[in-house]
Parts: C-alpha cells; sequence; structure tokens
C-alpha cells in the first residue's frame, strides 16, 4: 500500500525551454566574475609581496607579519636579521617580511635601538 499514490503516478514535468548554452554561460560568467574580485587581486598582492621582499637591503626598516618591527643588520637566502632592540637580534624568515617601512619610521617609535 503506498502512501502517495498520485505522487507515483504523475511523472516528473520537464523543465519548459531550459537550453544548456544558456546554463553555461551563467556557470562562465560566474566563473568570470569570481577570478576577477578574488583571485586576480590576491596574485597581484603576491606578486608586490615578492618583488618587495626580492628588493630588501640591510638598513631597511620593516614589519613582520607578527608585528615586529626592527631593521635589518643581515639577509641570507630564506632568512633576514632583524635588529629590534640594542642588542637584540633576531632571525625571520623572509615571507615573514610584511611592510617596508619608510625611512625614520622606527626612530619615531623609538624602536631598534633608536634614542628618541
Amino acid at each position: 500500500m503506498s502512501f502517495f499514490p498520485q505522487a507515483h503516478a504523475q511523472g516528473a514535468a520537464a523543465a519548459p525551454g531550459s537550453d544548456p548554452m544558456i546554463s553555461f554561460a551563467f556557470m562562465a560568467g560566474i566563473f568570470v566574475l569570481f577570478y576577477f574580485i578574488a583571485i586576480r587581486p590576491q596574485r597581484k598582492r603576491q606578486k608586490e609581496h615578492e618583488q618587495m621582499l626580492g628588493g630588501l637591503q640591510v638598513k631597511d626598516e620593516v614589519a613582520t607579519a607578527s608585528g615586529i618591527m626592527g631593521r635589518i643588520t643581515a639577509i641570507e637566502e630564506n632568512f633576514v636579521v632583524v635588529k629590534v632592540a640594542e642588542n637584540v637580534e633576531i632571525k625571520v624568515q623572509k615571507w615573514a617580511v610584511q611592510n617596508l617601512l619608510p625611512k625614520g619610521t622606527l626612530k619615531g617609535v623609538g624602536a631598534a635601538g633608536e634614542k628618541k
């Protein structure tokens, strides 16, 4: 005994006028929109960060991803040595350098052994 005898008797109606090309064009449009909103800007930021890391020099003032600010004292292949206070240097991975600060920034905040 079936609880839904009419549902079994009726067939599923086909969607009137559904064109597979329209569905494909809609999906392609969503992908293009996603590319311009999410993927392209992220790639641009990544490229700028890689250029900044490639241009690092000794005595540049930097901020790391963890918020530590200091002056670069040595550069190795994958690491940089950053002076964060008088007689205090830390070695961080190059990718952890988030920003290149304008010259004199550390002097204004009293970091990296600078006297106010």
